[in-house]
């Protein structure tokens, strides 16, 4: 999308501000200007270089934002900023919302924090949703908060906070070692075995498991585990739980059972049970 030279705001109605996250105005600014909010924004703000340079001060922190940079606000928080450069060109959205703050905290976006796109992201991201909007027929519909929502999950995945690598980045990272982890499943590893497999250090390998799933590398591992136990249940209602426990991997039945239940509040026996009598019920509702 080309940007040009003149600043380009949409502000949205009260109608959407009964939503859950809602936005509540998105812009261009072609020439940024000066900006000192010693009471900070009553919305959460993002702020986004697209061209040119800016001065950007936020809690005693001063940073350079400049091309592919941005912070992302949570409301009321101070800060200041003007044009480090000639033309200083920005992208910007202001949002709130009922469960704004539940939905960021879940996110772990919930604080004040400079960003860094990965392979320029966020301007193509942005343009999209500033595409749909300019093409609506009205400013008011219900699609631009569901629009908002996505926009922010893209920001968590490819938002580099504070020079750190970004979600993708990490799961880029983690894919071998994970198909590898898939393929061994009825094997006995563990935490050993994977580091080795990986080459990556148990510390690191545990670091990069932990910011990429938010679990440890085990317990991702139990993770794949009962999963593919669930659909080995499912799919074949005569297999043994012994059979089931050998191919996904546990030293027995009783561990077996006893970590499914654990994970899933149920044992692996009344899980088959719960859903094969459920698609029963369904398959002769349809036959009726």
């Amino acid at each position: 999308m080309e940007w040009g030279n003149e600043n380009i705001r949409y502000v949205f109605s009260t109608i959407e501000r009964s939503l859950p996250l809602y936005l509540e105005s998105i812009g261009y600014s072609a020439w940024e200007r000066i900006f000192h909010r010693p009471e900070g924004y009553p919305y959460y703000h993002w702020l986004h270089t697209l061209e040119g340079e800016g001065h950007f001060e936020l809690l005693g922190e001063a940073v350079k934002l400049t091309k592919g940079k941005g912070v992302l606000l949570t409301p009321f928080t101070p800060h200041s900023y003007y044009p480090a450069s000639d033309r200083w060109s920005t992208i910007y959205i202001t949002f709130g919302g009922a469960s704004a703050a539940s939905i960021m905290q879940a996110l772990n976006m919930n604080e004040s924090t400079f960003y860094e796109e990965e392979d320029h992201q966020f301007g193509k991201l942005f343009s999209d949703l500033f595409q749909r909007i300019s093409n609506a027929e009205s400013h008011s519909n219900f699609e631009v908060s569901a629009d908002l929502y996505s926009f922010l999950m893209q920001l968590r995945k490819y938002g580099m906070l504070n020079s750190q690598p970004s979600l993708s980045q990490y799961y880029r990272k983690l894919r071998p070692v994970v198909t590898w982890m898939e393929q061994h499943i009825s094997d006995n590893i563990g935490l050993q075995e994977i580091s080795d497999q990986s080459g990556i250090g148990i510390n690191q390998l545990h670091e990069l498991f932990q910011q990429a799933f938010g679990l440890s590398p085990y317990s991702y591992l139990i993770q794949l585990r009962i999963q593919k136990a669930k659909r080995m249940l499912l799919d074949d209602p005569d297999l043994a739980l012994r059979q089931v426990a050998e191919h996904t991997g546990f030293n027995d039945v009783s561990h077996f059972v006893a970590t499914f239940r654990k994970k899933e509040g149920i044992t692996p026996g009344k899980y088959r049970e719960l859903h094969l009598t459920s698609e029963e019920q369904e398959v002769g509702a349809t036959r009726e």
